[in-house]
């Protein structure tokens, strides 16, 4: 989705004119480096949860929802630059159907990506909301069952949105749609936090009561979604303004850093891991069993 994804390249000429920002560019080593980093880290995650039937709960099934989102992104950088150097080295021809299709599916991956971590973080947020407020029937509420029953809704509805948004990129209501998301989610999480507030300042001596784990739990979802919306708004900013003032001057201005707002966004998958081994000691000790090979006691 080149109209979404590489927004930069379609910046009209005499917005750069007009512009005293030239663009910032990052060597692609950098890019795939860190790519790299996060699909290891986010694939530990989702085996650490497999082997481990401890950890095979309704959070940790959420967590890896998150880690899958985080790992598509990563995917979706290292597909590109092997594409652009097998097209460089002659194998692929430029603007063929070949590349066509397979830009299509590597932007997919991207947009999939973004979407996975808006509805894993906002099904993260109703989950600690319902362990904190409702812990008593916690476990008959969120069963395995209805676990993977919303998993697959999501997936199959963001697997579903990702195909039409790259079918029809070009279009500006398919624009505000994939913009709109980004702050449709925090507003819901933001309503959910609200009124997790008033509900703890009335029941202030029940939420003392509560085990450590379940307020730890809505701390560590604050962590990752400050790190979600640092990492993504920039970017979410940077289509807007590609969209509404392509050249306008000080729009230019803004999008001279797209390659910067990509690499906050390969960021945020190598960051989540670290949240969640220093957030979960159960977690952290799988990590440790998995690398130390089942010699770490």
């Amino acid at each position: 989705m080149k109209h979404i994804i590489n927004p930069y390249e379609n910046i009209n000429n005499s917005a750069r004119n007009n512009s005293d920002c030239p663009p910032v560019v990052l060597p692609e080593e950098i890019f795939f480096t860190i790519s790299i980093v996060g699909v290891l880290e986010n694939l530990i995650v989702l085996l650490a949860v497999i082997k481990n039937k401890n950890l095979q709960s309704p959070m940790y099934f959420f967590i890896c929802s998150l880690a899958i989102s985080d790992m598509l992104g990563s995917l979706y950088k290292i597909l590109e630059n092997i594409l652009i150097m097998f097209r460089n080295m002659g194998y692929l021809k430029p603007r063929g159907n070949f590349e066509t299709t397979a830009d299509d599916i590597i932007d997919s991956m991207f947009i999939l990506s973004l979407l996975g971590s808006i509805f894993s973080l906002s099904v993260i947020a109703v989950d600690r909301y319902i362990t904190i407020f409702h812990a008593l029937k916690y476990h008959s509420i969120v069963t395995m069952r209805r676990t993977v029953v919303i998993l697959t809704i999501i997936w199959t509805f963001c697997t579903g949105s990702g195909i039409t948004m790259v079918v029809f990129s070009h279009h500006i209501p398919t624009v505000l749609t994939f913009t709109s998301l980004f702050p449709l989610m925090l507003v819901f999480i933001l309503c959910l936090y609200v009124h997790m507030f008033l509900l703890a300042r009335s029941h202030a001596r029940k939420i003392s009561t509560l085990p450590r784990a379940n307020m730890k739990g809505a701390i560590t979802l604050t962590i990752l979604l400050g790190v979600f919306i640092f990492c993504w708004a920039p970017f979410v900013l940077h289509v807007l303004l590609m969209t509404f003032c392509p050249n306008n001057p000080y729009c230019a201005c803004y999008m001279s850093l797209f390659q910067v707002n990509g690499m906050l966004i390969m960021c945020n998958a190598v960051i989540d891991p670290f949240i969640y081994a220093f957030r979960s000691p159960e977690l952290r000790d799988a990590f440790k069993k998995m690398i130390f090979c089942n010699r770490y006691q």
